[in-house]
């Protein structure tokens, strides 16, 4: 089958789905305490039509929950434009099946009949009708005066907006060009961004050195480029060596470089003298 192992019960009319819970919902099979499962959960589900309204067909979708392992049934309710869950769980009451003000409730064709048979229905729907056109007709004119106010002038009007649209158009081909000069000089090969007031704070959190730029050159290139690990070992050692000696010899020297290295400084050996003595032969 073109649709692989999702119809491999195609047969008896089922067709494997991705369903996605359009409300959230509590597992009545998890015991002791029912499961809530949120709503935008996503299942595979068996789809199978199960009926028709008018013309209208309905459809099933059953699901398993694998932290219980039960069977939930949710089906369309094109009647009242809504789903309904049949098995394995209930809904979530959270209040939005309530009619609020400004809300369309839309009426089956019973409910017509049956509120146009009753005279006071007929004239509570009448009256709300009403106040409904009353509402709608004072937002229209509301609406109407602030269009009037803004473009009493319509050629005034578009040409304050086509400035606008100008300025910010050179702003942006501005933008554009240099950061086109960027990439170009940095060789990037990617899209750069505008710059934000966050970038601008993080940028200012950046410390450069305050060594002259000349100088710097100067010393880069009096280092050879790639000096070996010996090298770099006895450079390090002829450092500690005449530091450690300068901080044992000088006396005038401060604190500072006779413990600037980690090194400690080399104790100075003296030469033990011995004095003659003057042996009697006889004794």
């Amino acid at each position: 089958h073109a649709l692989g192992s999702r119809a491999r019960k195609a047969p008896l009319g089922i067709l494997t789905v991705r369903f996605e819970m359009p409300f959230p919902i509590w597992c009545t099979t998890c015991k002791p305490n029912p499961m809530i499962i949120g709503q935008g959960v996503r299942f595979n589900a068996e789809k199978k039509k199960v009926g028709n309204y008018l013309s209208t067909p309905i459809y099933s979708f059953r699901m398993k929950h694998v932290a219980c392992g039960g069977w939930i049934e949710i089906r369309t309710d094109p009647k009242n434009t809504a789903y309904v869950v049949t098995e394995g769980a209930r809904k979530r009451d959270t209040g939005d099946d309530v009619v609020r003000e400004g809300d369309r409730v839309i009426e089956s064709a019973e409910e017509k009949e049956k509120r146009q048979s009753n005279a006071f229905a007929v004239l509570e729907g009448r009256v709300e009708e009403k106040r409904q056109v009353f509402s709608d007709k004072s937002r229209i004119e509301e609406l109407w005066v602030e269009k009037e106010k803004k473009w009493d002038d319509p050629y005034e009007r578009s040409r304050k907006l086509r400035k606008v649209f100008r300025d910010d158009r050179k702003v942006r081909e501005k933008d554009e060009e240099r950061t086109e000069q960027l990439r170009d000089r940095m060789s990037l090969g990617m899209d750069l961004l505008p710059e934000s007031e966050q970038d601008r704070r993080r940028a200012g959190f950046v410390e450069f050195g305050t060594e002259d730029g000349e100088a710097a050159v100067v010393k880069a290139k009096s280092k050879p480029l790639f000096a070996s690990a010996g090298q770099k070992r006895q450079g390090s050692l002829q450092s500690e060596l005449e530091n450690n000696t300068r901080a044992a010899v000088d006396p005038f020297l401060g604190g500072k470089q006779a413990t600037s290295t980690s090194v400690a400084a080399p104790l100075i050996k003296r030469k033990k003298t011995t004095a003659l003595v003057d042996y009697d032969s006889d004794s």
